[in-house]
């Protein structure tokens, strides 16, 4: 008799056992993401590109990330209320590597003057390519464009994270001279949104 209740007690728990156990399973493959899924939210993706755009619109970039004018802009507090053209009739031509009447080195050396709006300086002066106008353009248009390859460069996310925080040009906007407003944040912070924003699908605001 003992016999048989310990076959029956054995028999008991090896079907209670798998039952305890099956709701922890569940649960572990609940908590497990998708295959494929984003390791960022859709919602810190677009907060991360609010913050891109700070720095993009700012007239920092934006006063040289110009349209088909090829006029670079003057503005920021220190220039009134209204953006002002670029003084000297100053014009780029569709090269963007220098200007039609006067190149940029005629003024622009690799350090910035040090006198109250002194003509700035970098590595290499030059305005950005014409496609990569941000000037008037909505945070929505500067999104769909930074992230196209057949407008940024051919560069992937990666790559315009590596940009932002290295290159020289780019790196002025944080110390633009005497009398101009450094862009917003720090070159590693904005390379830090621009990793987050592409490993939440680049997303773009809509409108």
């Amino acid at each position: 008799m003992k016999a048989l209740a310990s076959l029956a007690l054995t028999a008991t728990l090896a079907l209670a056992l798998p039952t305890l156990a099956a709701p922890a399973l569940a649960q572990d493959d609940h908590d497990a993401p998708e295959p494929g899924a984003s390791p960022v939210s859709l919602e810190d993706g677009l907060s991360a590109w609010n913050q891109i755009h700070e720095v993009f619109s700012h007239p920092r970039c934006a006063n040289c990330h110009v349209g088909e004018d090829n006029i670079p802009r003057w503005s920021g507090p220190h220039y009134g209320d209204e953006p002002r053209n670029h003084g000297m009739f100053v014009n780029g031509d569709d090269s963007r590597f220098g200007v039609e009447s006067i190149t940029c080195t005629t003024c622009h050396a690799t350090e910035n003057a040090q006198i109250l709006h002194g003509p700035p300086g970098a590595e290499v002066w030059m305005l950005a390519p014409v496609e990569f106008v941000w000037w008037e353009k909505t945070s929505q248009e500067i999104c769909e464009q930074v992230k196209d390859p057949e407008r940024n460069g051919f560069r992937s996310i990666e790559d315009l994270a590596h940009h932002v925080e290295f290159d020289a040009l780019v790196l002025w906007g944080w110390d633009p001279g005497p009398g101009r407003e450094p862009a917003p944040y720090s070159a590693s912070e904005l390379a830090s949104f621009v990793r987050t924003w592409g490993a939440a699908g680049a997303p773009c605001p809509a409108g």
